[in-house]
């Protein structure tokens, strides 16, 4: 595999996670492929307040890019991309996403490769199964490769169906670096605690997995982080703390019993993509609920090192009885397990060969 490749990579914010799930994604495959000897130019549009809710300064392990969320911001940075060995789209950059689709798969040439990378792959399935006049389905062929962060056979199975010439799954993963057990803080103190931004087509598995345990348990405390939630009423056990900046993200995990993941709807629909939350919370060593989903086994093994609930009662049920010192031992065979085989210092060995397969059969 060639070392020191140039990767161009327009995606949503690698250096703010407002209003975007996807950052610590970034960071932990961006980061680990700078290790493996690979240079990232970041561009991302200076778009929905990330800038001024920022998480992290400009890396070391990146060259960061902000273009005003324009046209003509976007075709000057289309035109800085141009020189690289590997391009990539991300799904969901949130500002002119039809355009960089087009965009990035016209830049094609012998000696590159062109990547969609989709961190939202439940969605954009849907998206194309509604829409056939959609443009997007005439460019997947003409990319390289479709990278996803999840989703398994079914979502490699459905990209092949619209015309992808290869789909890889590249799952989240823990950063070592970023996330680990630290001292609990009261201010986070909870029974159960939630980290989600409000999202369509997660608020009804909000309310059955999150609400419901509360309306359930009103002597137990829960906490819930996250943003666009400040309108919604929740019973009194509830304490809502809004957005949760990525250097609280220990602190939050662990100053509670137990850390609650939810799947999306989509995501239940398309095959299985874990949340980054998911492997956050394993190493800071938190102990794990998590809603039930097909392919969880593949991450972490149920009872030992997480807990699965099919509903809202059996989650209610799984907090009373949890005691500390079982939340505890969960918590350690959670972190001990992903530090193992779920880093992404070996997702970026995935990557790595992923990409040296592309452009080896580069036409």
């Amino acid at each position: 595999m060639r070392k020191n490749l140039k990767i161009a990579f327009f995606g949503s914010s690698l250096v703010s996670a407002y209003w975007n799930g996807a950052a610590t994604y970034y960071r932990g495959i961006i980061r680990a492929l700078h290790d493996l000897g690979h240079h990232t130019t970041f561009f991302e549009p200076d778009a929905f307040g990330r800038q001024q809710h920022r998480d992290i300064p400009n890396p070391y392990w990146a060259v960061v890019v902000v273009y005003p969320a324009t046209v003509l911001g976007m075709e000057e940075a289309l035109d800085q991309a141009r020189g690289a060995n590997v391009i990539v789209k991300a799904s969901g950059v949130g500002v002119l996403d039809a355009e960089l689709e087009a965009a990035v798969a016209s830049l094609k040439r012998p000696n590159n490769i062109v990547i969609f990378w989709d961190v939202d792959a439940p969605a954009t399935l849907d998206r194309l199964a509604k829409y056939a006049a959609d443009p997007f389905h005439h460019l997947i062929p003409r990319y390289d490769l479709i990278l996803t962060y999840g989703g398994g056979t079914p979502v490699v199975q459905a990209y092949q169906l619209v015309g992808a010439r290869d789909c890889i799954p590249i799952y989240n993963a823990l950063d070592p670096h970023l996330y680990f057990p630290v001292s609990p803080n009261p201010d986070f103190a909870a029974d159960l605690s939630f980290l989600g931004n409000r999202l369509p087509d997660r608020e009804a598995r909000v309310n059955e997995f999150f609400v419901r345990p509360a309306e359930l348990a009103p002597h137990l405390d829960f906490l819930l982080g996250g943003s666009g939630w400040d309108d919604k009423q929740f019973p009194d056990n509830v304490k809502y703390i809004g957005h949760v900046f990525t250097r609280d993200l220990n602190v939050f995990n662990c100053s509670t019993r137990a850390v609650l993941n939810i799947s999306r709807d989509s995501m239940v629909r398309h095959g299985f993509s874990p949340a980054t939350r998911l492997f956050e919370a394993a190493g800071a060593g938190a102990c794990l609920i998590t809603d039930s989903w097909k392919g969880v086994e593949n991450f972490l093994e149920p009872e030992y090192e997480v807990l699965v609930a099919e509903n809202g009662a059996e989650i209610a049920t799984i907090i009373e009885s949890l005691s500390a010192e079982r939340a505890r031992r969960i918590g350690e065979a959670a972190r001990k397990r992903v530090l193992a085989h779920h880093t992404y210092a070996q997702r970026a060995i995935m990557v790595e060969r992923a990409l040296g397969s592309a452009l080896a059969n580069s036409p």
